[in-house]
């Protein structure tokens, strides 16, 4: 004995207004209700929402389906399987529970269907059907929008001081409220008015809020800033030319904008102390990073002063000041610092290096040139003749196979020359540069040229016992071993290019 199944009524509308529904939720609760009583159904529970079904996440279609997965043999009371899904996974979601026994019955009244395969099929069908209805109403819409902005109308509903027309599809300037822009927009241009005297301006004329108040500072200042006005279109983020009449002149407009931009109050920055060393040093003792802040002396003068900040408990660390902070810097830099003589010969001397590395590699790099051009000239003949047809499939990918390997090893080998000669001459030459930095800045005043310096070339920097320190990369540590060793140049020498027998071993002839 064959048992009637109780139904879960479902209406659905998408959230655009009524006039637009093919039909409300009221008239199809109506036609469903009356379908149940011609039909003896029994109606479990009614469900009804007003959302779209374009995409899934539909709370009320979703408690009604938890609903039905802890039943069996329940039915489904809908106007049309559009009503219940217009994407793939709801879609989806209800075949399956036919499937699975868990819907039993589908009724609409303006669809048949039966749980057989042929049913289920047309069921399939009629969703898919939704869903291009629905993913093609979304492109007309765009093609629709796109058509109106080449023409310049208006694409929703008239600011404030237009008015809609029908007629044309777009917007004219209101026979009254257009007069009162224009002349809010001419009080505004004299600079005597603000926002809230503007509103009240507005308000006296009879321009309010629903709730009869003046208007917010927000809507005067988008009055005043709307280039609609001007007889444009917005669409996303970007203006286009309207056809319908502007309610400002661009004079007028540019004046207003004038006006608005000086009475922009600026923003309140917080004052910015001058601490050039802060963010570089660790307080070697507990690891918290060094502060800074101002004292005054005992001659009553005020200085700047670096201390732990203590943000990791109990540190016995005292103050160091700015200016013996500084001198041990400039003392550090010092140390791996080369004159100006030094630098240049052994910039020169980099280039004599690297001029003799590209002239003995010119050679064997023309010749990966030249092989890497041989094989890209096969690959195009192998290609052409398998598209003759002259060439087996098989022996055609295993001969490709080889030259395409082939040639990817051909141009690593050329990447790998030009990476090693960068190798080693660019850091190079950065480092040569950075000892000529630092004979530059060892006598300097400008501390944060100093840090800046400090924290490009030193690592760990820390600070303990009034004593700063950094750790610098090896080679700076062999000009700091060796910098006594060489005489100090004389003045007559300093721009000579040629070095003595000390200096060059200590430059090193082969090699730095």
């Amino acid at each position: 004995m064959n048992i009637k199944p109780k139904y879960f009524l479902y209406a659905r509308k998408s959230t655009e207004d009524d006039d637009r529904q093919v039909m409300s939720i009221e008239a199809q609760l109506f036609e469903l209700r009356e379908l149940a009583r011609k039909e003896n159904l029994e109606i479990l529970e009614e469900f009804q929402e007003s959302k779209s079904a374009k995409t899934p996440g539909r709370e009320v279609f979703g408690e009604m389906f938890a609903k039905i997965e802890k039943l069996d043999g329940v039915g489904i009371l809908a106007w049309h399987p559009d009503r219940l899904a217009r994407n793939s996974i709801d879609g989806g979601r209800v075949i399956y529970a036919v499937d699975t026994h868990k819907v039993v019955s589908l009724r609409f009244p303006t669809f048949w269907f039966e749980p057989t395969p042929q049913g289920l099929f047309m069921l399939q069908v009629a969703f898919g059907q939704s869903k291009y209805y629905s993913d093609n109403l979304s492109d007309n819409i765009k093609r629709g929008v796109r058509q109106k902005l080449r023409r310049g109308e208006w694409l929703n509903l008239a600011p404030f001081g237009y008015t809609n027309n029908p007629k044309v599809r777009n917007i004219e300037p209101h026979p009254t409220n257009a007069r009162v822009v224009n002349l809010a927009f001419q009080e505004y241009a004299k600079g005597s008015h603000t926002y809230i005297s503007l509103a009240q301006f507005l308000a006296d004329l009879g321009v309010v809020t629903r709730n009869q108040t003046p208007l917010a500072k927000v809507s005067i200042k988008r009055l005043l800033t709307h280039r609609a006005y001007l007889g444009f279109v917005k669409h996303g983020q970007e203006w286009f030319d309207g056809n319908f009449e502007p309610i400002i002149s661009p004079q007028l407009f540019e004046a207003v904008q004038k006006v608005l931009q000086t009475k922009e109050r600026p923003r309140k920055r917080k004052i910015k102390h001058d601490f050039p060393f802060t963010g570089l040093f660790r307080c070697a003792e507990c690891g918290s990073m060094i502060s800074a802040q101002w004292a005054t002396g005992k001659s009553g003068g005020r200085y700047r002063y670096y201390r732990c900040s203590k943000k990791r408990g109990h540190c016995s660390q005292a103050y160091l000041q700015e200016s013996e902070l500084a001198r041990q810097l400039c003392a550090r830099l010092q140390t791996i610092s080369l004159c100006d003589r030094y630098t240049d010969w052994m910039l020169n001397k980099v280039k004599v290096w690297e001029r003799e590395e590209i002239r003995a590699s010119q050679s064997e790099v023309q010749n990966l040139y030249d092989s890497i051009k041989a094989n890209e000239e096969r690959m195009e003949k192998l290609v052409s003749t398998y598209l003759d047809g002259d060439v087996p499939k098989d022996i055609y990918l295993k001969r490709k196979d080889m030259l395409m390997r082939s040639l990817a090893a051909l141009r690593q080998k050329e990447k790998d020359f030009e990476r090693g000669r960068n190798n080693w001459v660019e850091p190079l030459r950065e480092w040569i540069l950075d000892t000529k930095q630092a004979n530059f800045l060892s006598p300097s005043s400008d501390l944060y040229q100093i840090k800046s310096f400090v924290q490009k070339i030193g690592t760990n920097p820390l600070v303990r016992d009034k004593s700063a320190q950094f750790a610098t990369p090896v080679p700076s540590q062999f000009v700091a071993e060796r910098r006594h060793l060489l005489p100090t140049p004389a003045p007559s020498a300093r721009a000579s290019s040629h070095l003595s027998d000390s200096e060059v071993s200590f430059c090193g002839e082969g090699g730095i």
